[in-house]
C-alpha cells in the first residue's frame, strides 16, 4: 500500500474527539490483526509508531492523535482520565468532524474495528493497568424548555460568567480576544469552535454532546472542564445545561444541505447594502469549500469552511451577498503568532519555509466568459490559458471596491479596466457579509458574461483567511454550481386564472338560470 493512498484515506483509527454514549459490550480483541488494519489505514496519518507523525500529518491542523501520550480530548471520563473502550470505538465508527478523520464503521468490519482499537492502546503504557478501568461520569437528562427565551437568557447569563466569549466570540463565532492565541499542549495552533456550525463539533453538535464537553473538558486544548463550577456550587447541573441548549441555539436547527442551483429572484430594486431589510425575503444557499490541493503550493487546511450565497437582480441589475465566517479581519497583527504557528505546523511543497506577514481576507466569484453549450464548463480551478474565466474578487484590503476580470489558471489574474463591478462589505463578530452588484448587460461580451433570465449560469467560490495564511494558491475552493435568474412572469398566467374563473361562474349561473326556468315553467302548468 503506497504512501498516498494512506495518506488519501485520511486515517486516523484511534479516537481523539468523542461522547460519552455506552455502546454493547465490546468482544475479544486481536492487536495482531488490529496492527495490520492501522499499518495499511492509520499510518500514512499517525505515524507507525502512533507519535501522530506519518506523512499525511505535516497537512493537517489540527493533527492527528498521538496516540504515545494517551491524552484524549473527549471522552465521557472525567478530565485527565482515559477514554473507555466505547468511547475510542465510537470515534473510529462515526469520524471526527471538523478533522481530517473520516468514519470507519461503513469501511471496516466490526471486529477490524475493534481490533485496531485494541492496537492503539499498545502505543501508550497507560492502557496497561487494567485494575483501574476509565469510570464514565453519571450524565442526567436535559431538563425541559430548552428552547424557551427564558433557558436561552440563563444560558447566555453563564456563557457570559464563565469566560465562553474570551474564546468564542461575543456572538460565537470563534473570534473573542483570546482566539489568536489558542494552542494545544504540543504548541501545534487551534481555533476555538464556532458556535455557528454544529455539524463540525468534534463527539456531535445535540444538546447532550455539548453537555458532556461541558462536563468533560477537551484534554491538551485550552477548552477546561466545568465539572469543578459543579462541585464548588458556582453553577448548577441544570444550569450548565442551560448554557449547552444556549450553544445549540446559535446554529440552525439542521445542518445545511447542498443545492447546485441559486435561484436568483426578481425584485423592482437591488438591496442598498449587506444588511439591507430586503435580503431577508430572499433565500440562502449554503456552499461548502474545502482546501485547494491540486496545484502547488497546496492547502489542506483552510479557515473558511462555506459560503452562504443570497441572489436578487432587476430588469437591467444583479446583486449576489456572500456571507462566511471568519474569526479575523485580516489584515491583523493580533493573529500572527496565530500564523507563525500554522505556517510552522504545516509543511508546504517548498522546503523554503514562508515568513508570517499581513495577508487580508479574500474573496472570488467566478463565471464562465460565456454560457457553456451543454454540460461542458471551463476548468473549475480558476481556467486555464487556453479557456480563462471571469471573476469578481473582493480583498478587505479594499472593502468598498470589487475587480472583475479574467482568470487564466490559478496564478494569473488579469484585470478588466471596465469591470463594471462594485462591492460593499461588512465585518461584525466574526463574520463578513460582502454585496457584488453589476448590469446584466455588457458591452464587453468578449470578456465579461452577460447575465439572462432563462438559463443555468455556472459559478463557483473561493475564499482566503490572510491570518491563516492563505493567499494566492493557499486557499479554500467550490466546485462548479449554477445561478439561475427568475423570469418575469407573464401577464396571462395572472388573467388566464381570472378570465377562467368568470367564465366557470358565468357558465355555473347559466346553468342555474335555466334549472331555474324550467322549474317555474313546470309549475305554470
Amino acid at each position: 500500500m503506497t504512501a498516498a493512498w494512506r495518506f488519501g484515506g485520511l486515517a486516523v483509527c484511534g479516537a481523539v474527539f468523542l461522547t460519552g454514549q455506552p455502546l454493547n459490550r465490546l468482544t475479544a480483541q486481536d492487536t495482531t490483526a488490529g496492527k495490520q488494519v492501522y499499518q495499511k489505514w492509520c499510518a500514512g496519518c499517525h505515524g507507525d509508531n502512533g507519535a501522530g507523525d506519518g506523512q499525511g500529518a505535516r497537512h493537517m491542523i489540527p493533527p492527528p492523535r498521538d496516540f504515545t501520550g494517551a491524552v484524549y480530548q473527549i471522552r465521557s471520563t472525567p478530565s485527565g482520565q482515559l477514554p473507555t473502550d466505547p468511547d475510542l470505538l465510537r470515534s473510529i465508527d462515526e469520524g471526527l468532524p471538523g478533522t481530517a478523520m473520516p468514519g470507519w464503521k461503513t469501511r471496516l468490519s466490526d471486529r477490524q474495528r475493534r481490533d485496531v482499537l485494541a492496537y492503539i492502546k499498545t502505543f501508550s503504557t497507560f492502557f496497561a493497568d487494567t485494575t483501574q478501568r476509565p469510570q464514565p461520569i453519571k450524565f442526567g437528562s436535559a431538563p425541559g424548555g430548552g428552547r424557551g427565551a427564558e433557558a436561552l437568557k440563563v444560558g447566555r447569563q453563564f456563557y457570559d460568567s464563565i469566560g465562553c466569549r474570551k474564546c468564542h466570540g461575543d456572538l460565537g463565532r470563534g473570534d473573542g480576544p483570546s482566539a489568536p492565541t489558542l494552542k494545544d499542549d504540543a504548541g501545534h495552533p487551534i481555533f476555538a469552535a464556532n458556535l455557528h456550525e454544529n455539524w463540525r463539533f468534534n463527539g456531535g453538535g445535540t444538546v447532550e454532546d455539548i453537555y458532556h464537553r461541558l462536563r468533560t473538558g477537551l484534554d491538551g486544548t485550552p477548552m477546561p472542564s466545568f465539572s469543578d463550577l459543579i462541585e464548588n456550587k458556582f453553577l448548577t447541573d441544570e444550569q450548565l445545561w442551560r448554557l449547552a441548549q444556549y450553544v445549540r441555539s446559535l446554529s440552525p436547527e439542521k445542518a445545511p444541505e447542498v443545492n447546485d442551483v441559486i435561484h436568483a429572484q426578481l425584485l423592482n430594486s437591488l438591496p442598498t447594502s449587506p444588511d439591507d431589510r430586503g435580503w431577508n425575503l430572499t433565500r440562502e444557499y449554503w456552499f461548502p469549500l474545502v482546501g485547494q490541493i491540486v496545484r502547488k503550493e497546496r492547502w489542506f487546511a483552510p479557515a473558511v469552511s462555506g459560503v452562504w450565497v443570497k441572489a436578487v437582480h432587476t430588469a437591467d441589475s444583479i446583486a449576489l451577498r456572500v456571507v462566511w465566517d471568519d474569526r479575523s479581519q485580516s489584515p491583523d497583527s493580533a493573529w500572527l503568532g496565530h500564523l507563525g504557528r500554522v505556517l510552522n505546523t504545516l509543511v508546504g511543497d517548498d522546503s523554503t519555509r514562508e515568513q508570517p506577514a499581513l495577508w487580508p481576507d479574500q474573496l472570488a466569484v467566478q463565471f464562465p466568459i460565456s454560457i457553456p453549450t451543454g454540460m461542458e464548463r471551463p476548468y473549475f480551478l480558476m481556467g486555464s490559458p487556453s479557456a480563462p474565466v471571469y471573476q469578481w474578487r473582493w480583498s478587505s484590503g479594499s472593502r468598498s471596491t470589487a475587480v472583475a476580470g479574467l482568470a487564466r489558471g490559478i496564478d494569473r489574474f488579469d484585470p478588466l479596466s471596465s469591470g463594471g463591478v462594485a462591492a460593499q462589505a461588512v465585518y461584525d463578530h466574526g463574520e463578513w457579509r460582502v454585496v457584488f452588484k453589476r448590469g446584466l448587460a455588457s458591452a464587453d461580451t468578449a470578456s465579461q458574461l452577460p447575465f439572462r433570465t432563462g438559463r443555468a449560469i455556472p459559478v463557483a467560490f473561493f475564499a482566503w483567511d490572510g491570518s491563516n495564511g492563505e493567499h494566492g494558491t493557499r486557499m479554500g475552493i467550490s466546485t462548479w454550481y449554477f445561478l439561475a435568474l427568475d423570469e418575469p412572469v407573464p401577464a396571462r398566467v395572472f388573467i388566464s386564472p381570472v378570465l377562467a374563473m368568470v367564465l366557470t361562474l358565468g357558465l355555473g349561473m347559466l346553468v342555474v338560470w335555466r334549472a331555474q326556468q324550467k322549474t317555474s315553467y313546470r309549475r305554470q302548468q
